[in-house]
């Protein structure tokens, strides 16, 4: 706001320093082109007087000079050649040894007035609509962003209780309100961690105590075989039979706390409908060009024709981008390829990355929950993007595949096409 202050101040000493410039040019010129005609039409007069006498002029042919008078009083007039006087608009004139007076009027005088009038109207005006644009500048975009600009930082820090106005503003409104529903959405996110870290805790709880049972029998069952207390073949059948038995009950206790925690990932919302395929290209594009071009890798998407495809728009740029993350991660940073191509009903969008090096025999479980491949490196990651990227190909009615060929790595979504 400081900035936009002193933005305001260059501009108003600009506008004076201009105007000042303006009318002083355009007095000066007015100046010298009255100055000029007038003198032109009395040395016109003088030359015809001097010719064929003053009954000859004829004063309707002069635009400047108003008046003209033979002088009679001549003891008080100097004798020199040419005399003006001073505030007046008369210049007197020895012709052939008489005194001439001249009264002229300015010729350009009104034109230059009106000139000089309208150009202090026209700067007047764009002075005005300058400091109105600045002050909209400054109520309508840069104050309402002033307000929120703090906003993303505090949802950073987690600050979710923060009020959010509902904006009427034409450039902020929407913007606040997504604002708005990413708060409600965090607030709701951070909810649910809560209630599932409870229901974890009391998971974990009630497993440990259901498992501690069986476990107790087998500890028990164990000792005894050990001391051999069962002197029967039948009765250590019997009780290997239990042990099993306890063994099976364990492995569904471990089974409901892999099933309960696979649940997280497992819910991802898919609102399926219809989009055009140029609006995912156009999407992807937009993101990756700029982002691409600075880390020097080429990227290139094949031509294609435009269709419909069936799911969500949304969720379909989040596949691939996940996918093309992936290539930027573990290419070799050369080369990144979009290929689109129709098989049967389904459009065909494959990443192809440079450098491939992920093992062949490790692709069967490039898609599997919380695994990475030996190709990692030092690079980060939770080994999820991928498992996501096929529950939600597969939420869309699609499918998502790897191969590795001709020192590529080729990842390929399926989408079906309406």
């Amino acid at each position: 706001m400081k900035r936009l202050n002193q933005v305001f101040v260059i501009v108003v000493m600009v506008f004076v320093a201009v105007t000042v410039a303006s009318n002083y040019f355009i007095i000066t010129i007015g100046a010298k082109e009255d100055y000029r005609t007038y003198r032109v039409e009395i040395n016109r007069i003088q030359n015809e007087i001097e010719q064929n006498g003053i009954e000859s002029i004829n004063l309707d042919n002069y635009n400047c000079i108003s008046k003209l008078t033979v002088l009679e009083n001549e003891g008080e007039l100097t004798d020199t050649d040419f005399f003006e006087g001073e505030g007046s608009d008369y210049v007197i004139k020895r012709i052939s040894g008489d005194f001439y007076r001249f009264d002229y009027k300015s010729e350009g005088s009104e034109d230059y007035k009106q000139v000089h009038i309208g150009m202090n109207i026209t700067l007047a005006i764009i002075f005005a609509i300058v400091i109105v644009v600045l002050m909209y500048v400054k109520y309508n975009i840069l104050r309402p962003f002033h307000i929120i600009k703090d906003i993303p930082y505090e949802l950073s820090r987690g600050n979710l209780n923060i009020g959010l106005k509902e904006s009427k503003s034409r450039y902020f409104g929407k913007f606040v309100w997504g604002l708005d529903l990413l708060r409600e959405k965090l607030e709701r996110q951070k909810q649910k961690d809560l209630d599932m870290q409870k229901e974890k805790k009391t998971l974990v709880l009630s497993l440990s105590h259901d498992i501690k049972t069986p476990l107790s029998a087998i500890k028990l069952y164990s000792k005894a075989l050990i001391k051999n207390l069962y002197d029967s073949k039948e009765k250590r059948t019997r009780i290997a039979q239990n042990i099993n038995n306890l063994a099976d009950e364990i492995e569904g206790y471990v089974s409901d706390i892999i099933k309960t925690s696979s649940e997280e990932f497992m819910n991802l919302e898919v609102n399926n409908s219809e989009f055009y395929l140029e609006d995912l290209m156009n999407r992807i594009k937009a993101y990756y060009n700029e982002k691409l071009d600075v880390l020097k890798i080429e990227f290139h998407i094949e031509k294609y024709c435009n269709c419909l495809l069936c799911g969500d728009l949304d969720r379909a740029i989040e596949v691939l981008q996940n996918i093309i993350e992936n290539a930027i991660k573990y290419g070799d940073g050369r080369r990144i390829t979009l290929s689109i191509k129709d098989e049967e009903d389904c459009r065909l969008i494959t990443v192809i990355n440079s450098g491939p090096s992920l093992l062949k025999n490790e692709l069967p479980y490039l898609f599997n929950s919380f695994w990475r491949g030996s190709n990692i490196g030092n690079n980060s990651g939770s080994g999820l993007g991928l498992y996501i990227c096929r529950q939600l190909m597969l939420k869309m009615h699609g499918d998502i595949f790897a191969e590795c060929k001709d020192d590529e790595m080729q990842v390929t979504a399926v989408f079906r096409m309406l």
